[in-house]
């Protein structure tokens, strides 16, 4: 395929990331390719381009722990093609990430001739998803739908709280206030539908996948 196309890849393995980009190159000749390590490099990437045609994301990267990162994203670029890259070829792993919105998964298992059909495939506008899995992919779960409604800093505070931080340290580490961060919780919680930091980070964690 011969397109000018910008491919934005997040991976946190340099050598992977590399085969992927040499890879991506063979297969669509001319592409401008992007890459990023965490989610947070991922998220300004994305915020100071307006031109992405496609996003290769692994579940697992700084910032972001099996499905949340995606759900963030869905939530923040609904309209982006995101096509999930994973070591996990488990059918439940591809039916989640189905569910939350993603275009495609591409097992990081596929041969070059695989990676070739799936790219110009998700490229055509086709999802791309490996045979054998639900084609039930309509409705987004509860909690996807209620962590994709968080702000970008929402999101971040929640994140630090399941790490463990406290609230003068989250406050530390994003320069302001505490009395902002318990702001931010108390729209956390409302938005998830819960009542304490324990029950908001169950919530996250019920996100996570072994991907």
């Amino acid at each position: 395929m011969d397109a000018s196309y910008t491919i934005l890849i997040a991976d946190d393995h340099p050598l992977f990331r590399n085969a992927l980009f040499q890879s991506v190159h063979m297969a669509i000749s001319g592409a401008n390719l992007l890459e990023a390590d965490s989610l947070d490099s991922l998220m300004v990437q994305l915020k100071s381009r307006e031109d992405v045609d496609l996003l290769l994301l692994d579940l697992k990267m700084p910032g972001a722990n099996g499905l949340s990162g995606l759900i963030q994203l869905r939530g923040q670029y609904p309209d982006l093609p995101i096509v999930v890259i994973s070591a996990s070829e488990d059918s439940s792993v591809v039916n989640q990430v189905k569910q939350h919105g993603a275009f495609g998964f591409i097992p990081k298992s596929s041969d070059m001739r695989s990676l070739i059909k799936a790219l110009n495939q998700v490229l055509d506008g086709v999802p791309f998803f490996p045979q054998g899995t639900s084609n039930n992919c309509a409705t987004h779960n509860d909690i996807g739908d209620k962590l994709a409604s968080l702000t970008p800093q929402q999101y971040k505070v929640l994140g630090m709280l399941a790490d463990g931080l406290l609230n003068k340290q989250i406050a530390y580490e994003l320069d302001v206030s505490v009395a902002t961060i318990k702001a931010h919780m108390t729209a956390i919680f409302r938005k998830l539908g819960v009542n304490n930091r324990t029950q908001a980070v169950i919530m996250l964690q019920q996100t996570e996948i072994n991907s």
